[in-house]
């Protein structure tokens, strides 16, 4: 059905088209999934984390627990036990007490509960400032830990819930919403290196849409599942790259189109970050091959089409198009052309 190609049973786009899709997912994978949790992994942002559940005092903890119920708790038993202080029912603010454990309580009461503004500090240096109900954290406040990790923002029942900012010491910001101390909502995590994510949380995790920041300028803004990137999403690279397409566990996984700095474009299908099923790959002079894949390389029934203005086993083609059908055994074609 045309002419034979010049390259001895070898179509000259297995040459060109060495390129699959590890050049962007390589860069996502880059991406911190797990919140404030961070291992030694990387230079950008890790994967990292046995769970993803980001709870908000424990810098380097992936569970749902937290520190901060162990220090609010501390001296209720001792509270419970003392002589009713003060005038019944009335708010009063009075002299700094000190508990049995060494931490110290300065601020108003009612009766024996703190309650009202009051500042308490612990022995190993971690304090809350900030508003109190009932002997309970409440309202808005300041608790910073001894290893200068920082909470600002509203509190509910010893907890943080509603808005806030933690700041992880050098190493993350987030500031956003938050649930039962975790963060729920909407809101900006940003890490020390420059990256940033701006999006939706669910239960402490990237769920939802959200944008992802590179320090160099490339971003990826999409649909997130899991603290993964899962979903149809466009990732723009800073050197010019593009993929616009669909996710699994932040790899490239179903349909999309991937487009190189220099105009090289491939849509179709893939598998697990690799061209795999039906896809075109196109030129920047306008040839192009559409047929099957398999694991990023052409396998199968395909077609090598050059268009007008390009050269064909020495020849240019003058007018119209120049279609050469054949089958492809990883990323060579194996079955010469019909004539």
């Amino acid at each position: 059905m045309g002419a034979q190609c010049g390259k001895e049973g070898r179509c000259c786009v297995e040459e060109q088209n060495n390129v699959d899709a590890q050049e962007v997912e390589s860069k996502v994978g880059d991406v911190n999934f797990d919140g404030m949790d961070r291992s030694e992994k990387q230079n950008i942002v890790p994967v990292t984390s046995s769970s993803s559940t980001t709870a908000l005092p424990a810098p380097h903890e992936s569970s749902g627990s937290t520190k901060l119920p162990s220090y609010f708790d501390r001296e209720a038993a001792e509270l419970r036990e003392m002589a009713v202080m003060g005038t019944p029912g009335v708010q009063e603010t009075r002299p700094t007490l000190t508990f049995k454990s060494g931490a110290q309580y300065t601020g108003q009461w009612i009766g024996n509960i703190r309650h009202g503004y009051g500042v308490q500090s612990w022995v190993d240096g971690a304090t809350y400032a900030g508003e109190w109900h009932e002997n309970q954290a409440n309202g808005k406040g300041r608790f910073a830990h001894c290893d200068g990790d920082c909470y600002i923002g509203q509190w509910k029942c010893n907890v943080a819930n509603g808005n806030g900012v933690y700041y992880h010491k050098d190493l993350t910001t987030y500031w956003g919403q938050w649930s039962c101390d975790l963060q729920e909502g909407v809101g900006v995590e940003a890490w020390e290196e420059g990256s940033r994510y701006e999006g939706v949380f669910t239960a402490g995790q990237k769920e939802g849409n959200g944008v992802y920041y590179w320090p160099e300028g490339s971003q990826y803004s999409g649909s997130w599942e899991g603290n993964t990137i899962n979903g149809p999403g466009v990732y723009t690279g800073s050197d010019g790259r593009y993929f616009s397409g669909m996710w699994r566990d932040s790899v490239i996984h179903g349909c999309g189109q991937y487009v190189w700095q220099d105009n090289r474009k491939y849509a179709g299908q893939y598998l697990f970050d690799k061209k795999d099923g039906f896809g075109t790959f196109t030129w920047p002079d306008g040839r192009f091959y559409e047929g099957f894949w398999r694991a990023g390389k052409q396998h199968g029934l395909g077609s090598y089409v050059l268009v007008e203005g390009t050269t064909w086993d020495g020849k240019r083609v003058e007018a119209g198009k120049l279609r050469q059908n054949g089958t492809w055994k990883d990323g060579k074609r194996v079955e010469a052309p019909e004539k």
